[in-house]
């Protein structure tokens, strides 16, 4: 089930509110749970025993460690079960991968796994890993209510794409949570313009990029404008489901963590991830990176703690090269960065640097999109001109004419001018009590386009 879709929007999401504060708060959670395996089991309901032995494995392995004093027990009880967390995950989303690259390296006929992708496997995983994590090193204690856990893991907000949220960061709030109508109000806001930018925005340009991918006559600029049209498209999908999913757990009482802070406006590569899914970034730092040794080891061992931090990074996308190497391309950058530029950088003009990063960011959201390694090999050498296409055409001219605004709205709305500006704006009186007739217009525009319109996928619901 979507967040921009009608059945979400007038059906699922009304009757969730609806139950959710008519019943008492010992019993939210309770709702919580049920609705959220509604709708996880929306599409493919056999999916749910998964999700579901997949918590109780973390739930119950968790309560093993902390009620023993046995350090041998509790070590065994974390490996096993970190294993076979990573098993169902490696089996569901990398056993076709690791088949069908064995048989091209040994020449070995293998069987084509047709293995169902489980919708968010990604997410959940690495939330109850965390959790397990933290519990055995001591930093969390174990949730002892199952219904409590479960309806954790399972939160259809931040289910399917993110953000990832660690137990430690709600597990106060998953006893008792503070419920008011500025919160209400506040969260439906986040919501409504996180859809708008999912509808409005994001939806139109993944209509130019499938525009794009079946146009005959492509030049070098059309390679670069389709570029510059996906780096836009995936930050406006994915931040925008961030924002329905931190909008919605404000209207149930929760805080999420932040998951994008603008982006696109970083200098340098490690700006940029500080910045991009940053839930992410924070979960490989904690549970990889520093495990590892972070930067406090010798220089050799530092660059093969990023290497690694990396390509798992890029892996954990999907189970494609082009994922690997788009992680490998990052860490590239991220070594030349401390190791070949550190000193030099500041030294380069601020407009430079951003021009610089920028360019690298929209090069690797075209390996990212690509279909396969040989698809963005084929599509950057398209864009560096090596690939026979003139410079300029006359259907590059009329995608750019009919996109303008478009691309304009979205380069302007990437920059934290919008925020500052509305900020400003809220000191005005008109403008609070106008805000609210704007909020439902939005929500009845963006209903229209749904009606209306055909795409609409999340980009990172394959992830």
């Amino acid at each position: 089930m979507l967040f921009s879709s009608i059945t979400f929007l007038y059906y699922f999401l009304p009757l969730v509110l609806i139950l959710y504060y008519a019943v008492p708060n010992k019993l939210k959670n309770t709702v919580l749970l049920i609705f959220s395996l509604v709708f996880y089991g929306w599409g493919e309901p056999k999916l749910l025993l998964l999700m579901a032995l997949t918590i109780l494995i973390g739930y119950i392995s968790a309560v093993v460690m902390a009620k023993t004093d046995r350090k041998g027990l509790k070590k065994t009880v974390f490996i096993v079960s970190i294993t076979v967390i990573f098993a169902f995950l490696a089996y569901f989303k990398y056993a076709s991968f690791f088949v069908r690259n064995f048989a091209a390296i040994t020449g070995i006929s293998a069987p084509v796994l047709n293995i169902a992708l489980p919708i968010g496997i990604s997410f959940y995983t690495f939330q109850i890993i965390s959790y397990v994590i933290d519990v055995y090193w001591g930093r969390e204690k174990c949730e002892n209510n199952l219904i409590d856990f479960a309806a954790y893991v399972s939160m259809f907000p931040q289910l399917i794409a993110g953000p990832i949220v660690r137990y430690s960061d709600i597990s106060l709030q998953m006893k008792e949570r503070k419920f008011s109508s500025e919160n209400l109000y506040l969260g439906f806001r986040r919501f409504v313009y996180g859809l708008a930018k999912k509808v409005l925005i994001a939806n139109a340009f993944g209509a130019l990029c499938s525009d794009f991918r079946g146009a005959d006559a492509k030049s070098v600029a059309f390679y670069w404008v389709y570029a510059i049209a996906f780096t836009l498209q995936i930050y406006f999908d994915f931040s925008a489901y961030s924002d329905m999913a931190i909008g919605l757990g404000k209207i149930l009482g929760f805080d999420f963590i932040e998951n994008f802070n603008y982006p696109y406006i970083s200098k340098s590569i490690t700006e940029f991830w500080r910045r991009w899914h940053m839930s992410l970034s924070s979960w490989f730092r904690d549970y990889v990176y520093i495990p590892l040794g972070g930067n406090r080891v010798s220089v050799a061992r530092h660059i093969f703690n990023i290497a690694v931090v990396w390509m798992l990074t890029g892996f954990w996308h999907g189970a494609e090269w082009n994922f690997i190497i788009w992680g490998i391309y990052f860490a590239i950058f991220l070594m030349l960065e401390k190791y070949v530029f550190k000193n030099v950088m500041e030294k380069i003009p601020s407009v430079i640097r951003h021009i610089a990063v920028m360019t690298v960011i929209v090069i690797s959201f075209v390996i990212f999109n690509a279909n396969g390694l040989s698809g963005a090999v084929s599509d950057i050498s398209a864009m560096l001109g090596l690939s026979g296409f003139p410079l300029w055409s006359s259907e590059t001219a009329y995608f750019i004419r009919s996109y303008a605004v478009m691309l304009a709205v979205g380069v302007v709305g990437c920059l934290p001018v919008v925020k500052k500006t509305f900020v400003k704006a809220e000191r005005f009186t008109v403008i609070r009590v106008l805000e609210p007739i704007v909020l439902v217009a939005l929500l009845l525009v963006s209903t229209a386009y749904l009606v209306d319109g055909s795409y609409n996928p999340f980009l990172y619901f394959r992830f």
